[in-house]
């Protein structure tokens, strides 16, 4: 790396931290150009140069977060197996993590969140694949009901909504057990009871089997590669005619 690229790359992230750091501590009117110029000892022509205008930086703020975020995530993810840690346990800690973050930094998360933003950026989708890690986790154990991409969705749009909520309410008036409450809401639909000792898994169960099969599925090293994708596909049909099922008797009066 060339002396003038490695000033450039040190330049632009001193200037992405200040940035960082102001709509942290003052929220998004403090993301001047000037403002961050100013706190960043540099002129107010290279954060147009380096970043195009403020929605440019603003760009580049929530991506440096959310991949520093990320990663602290993933790397708690990935010790937990070694740690011993309970699958469900792990994930309820996510959850909260989540929520503190969230509720925490309102300004971020709000930056964070935005819809077209997340589908452009890899830290977002590097945020999701950990969240899918943990429910591969819990699936694996004979714990998961859906399928693990039903359950990731379902716990990211209540994580995302619980927060939303939360922020929308006076500190004062803020309810604390809501958060918890989504939670155990959606592991309701999502979470099967622990396997019992008996030899022979009830009707009900036949779901989480399948679920379980299909985390296990791409480890099945007896197995070719077309005839682990086909046991795949097979398991998938079964999970999907199982929760259409469910539905159709949901929805059937009693």
């Amino acid at each position: 790396m060339s002396d003038a690229t490695r000033t450039r790359s040190e330049t632009r992230s001193r200037i992405v931290d200040v940035a960082a750091q102001l709509l942290r501590d003052h929220g998004p009117a403090a993301v001047t150009t000037r403002g961050v110029a100013e706190a960043a000892g540099v002129q107010a022509p290279t954060i147009y140069r380096l970043f195009g205008d403020k929605d440019g930086l603003l760009e580049a703020v929530a991506e440096h977060v959310m991949a520093a975020y990320v990663a602290a995530k993933a790397e708690i993810a990935e010790a937990a197996p070694a740690a011993g840690i309970d699958p469900l346990t792990d994930l309820r800690a996510a959850w909260q993590t989540q929520i503190d973050f969230g509720v925490g930094n309102p300004s971020l998360f709000r930056l964070l969140s935005d819809p077209d933003r997340v589908r452009q950026s890899p830290a977002a989708r590097a945020g999701r694949e950990v969240l899918q890690t943990r429910v591969h986790r819990v699936a694996a154990a004979g714990r998961l009901r859906v399928s693990e991409q039903r359950a990731t969705s379902l716990l990211q749009a209540a994580a995302i909504g619980a927060i939303q909520a939360l922020l929308a309410t006076p500190p004062e008036d803020r309810d604390p057990g809501l958060a918890e409450s989504m939670r155990d809401a959606v592991l309701g639909q999502i979470i099967t009871d622990p396997p019992a000792p008996a030899p022979a898994p009830a009707d009900g169960d036949t779901t989480a089997t399948a679920v379980t099969l299909r985390a296990m599925a791409p480890r099945l090293d007896a197995l070719t590669r077309a005839e682990r994708q086909m046991l795949g596909e097979w398991l998938d049909r079964v999970i999907d005619h199982d929760a259409k099922d469910r539905s159709r008797t949901a929805a059937t009066p009693q």
